[in-house]
């Protein structure tokens, strides 16, 4: 039996716990950097397995780091389990999590024969907060010659190289006056107006930005009382651009939208960065070329999806050192990303092939890369 088939054969006689732990995580929700029982059950599953683990790493409580072999390669494979606010594992962070183990399962079996030393790094808080920013920042990444992970979407296709674009997150506090809002008006600064003036010159804006640039938001404040000038509002809003560069262009453009509402009404604006930004993804050719041929050897479709995709921190990774983003599709449009039809589908028998057909994908790159002696001595060569 061949290393492959090896690494294979290992990892199918983990179905059962892979995806007990998908639907565990699944049924378990938790919001960034409070993913306390994921964090707790990944990490005792790689230990169990004879991985080194270690947890709260770089300083954030459910965070972790588990590593296995002693190849002169090494490969970080990353884990997301964070959740969304009201409607669960509506990204499948529970599948990404169980595929990241069991690749890292089977990859352990011939590591030390194919020369790798595999990483699984949990890495929190995905959706907003930029976990695995803050990990490269604080050197969890340091001397990872390649890094990777797959993600699910709803196609009926695995889509490879996935666009996924820059992000920048923000706060946004107006500060005006309090009054009566029927007897005495005239005394008040409305903040909600400078709010509102704010999001109109945004929907202005819109004719002015490119195909490919998103702005978005909530208000989280909008005042205590129907009866009361509002003195306090705020809102959180995302904007995007196909790039890093492109996002440095758009992003002044949105901040004097905000602007315009305190010039127009007297309000003092505060902005804060709720979330450091993330970069567009970078698909390592050679590497996207291995897993490519690895998924259509376990007969899984490829294809493309032209839809401007959403945003990761996975990007930062991929600008840091070389590094994949591939999707593995569920086959379940129109339910899509964030929605929660979509959290039903991540614990569907589709779902459920993901966890085990990523894990195999996965670990067959890893094997493939340090077999490929040109490829691996390049990844080597710029840590």
């Amino acid at each position: 039996m061949d290393v492959k088939a090896g690494a294979k054969a290992h990892v199918e006689t983990k179905r059962d716990s892979l995806v007990e732990m998908s639907h565990r995580i699944h049924a378990n929700p938790e919001l960034g950097f409070e993913e306390e029982k994921a964090c707790g059950w990944l990490a005792e599953m790689l230990d169990a397995a004879g991985f080194k683990v270690e947890t709260g790493i770089c300083d954030l409580p459910t965070a972790f780091s588990a590593r296995i072999g002693s190849g002169p390669l090494h490969i970080a494979i990353c884990a997301e389990y964070d959740a969304l606010p009201g409607i669960g594992h509506a990204c499948g962070h529970n599948i990404i999590a169980a595929m990241a183990v069991g690749a890292a399962i089977a990859a352990a079996q011939v590591a030390d024969e194919v020369g790798l030393t595999i990483s699984v790094i949990g890495t929190p808080a995905e959706e907003n907060g930029g976990g695995k920013i803050l990990l490269l920042e604080r050197g969890a990444f340091d001397n990872v010659h390649a890094a990777m992970m797959v993600h699910p979407g709803p196609t009926p296709v695995d889509v490879i190289t996935p666009t996924m674009i820059a992000v920048s997150s923000f706060e946004a506090y107006y500060t005006g006056k309090e009054s009566h809002a029927g007897m005495a008006p005239e005394y008040g600064i409305n903040a909600l107006d400078a709010l509102t003036i704010a999001q109109v010159s945004i929907g202005l804006l819109r004719q002015h930005i490119g195909a490919t640039d998103r702005v978005h938001g909530i208000i989280t404040k909008g005042g205590d009382a129907a009866n009361v000038i509002p003195a306090h509002t705020a809102a959180l809003y995302n904007v995007r651009s196909l790039t890093i560069e492109a996002l440095s262009q758009l992003q002044p453009k949105v901040e004097r939208c905000f602007e315009a509402g305190a010039l127009a009404t007297g309000a003092k604006l505060q902005m804060v960065a709720s979330a450091p930004t993330y970069t567009e993804v970078r698909h390592d050719a050679a590497l996207v070329a291995l897993y490519r041929q690895n998924v259509v050897a376990l007969g899984r479709k490829v294809g493309e999806y032209t839809q401007v995709a959403g945003s990761t921190d996975m990007g930062n990774i991929s600008l840091a050192l070389p590094a994949i983003h591939p999707g593995i599709g569920l086959d379940c449009l129109p339910a899509f990303n964030h929605q929660p039809e979509f959290t039903a589908h991540c614990i569907s028998e589709a779902a459920d092939k993901a966890v085990m057909d990523g894990s195999v994908a996965m670990a067959w790159t890893a094997i493939d890369i340090a077999n490929d002696s040109t490829l691996s001595k390049r990844l080597m060569a710029r840590a």
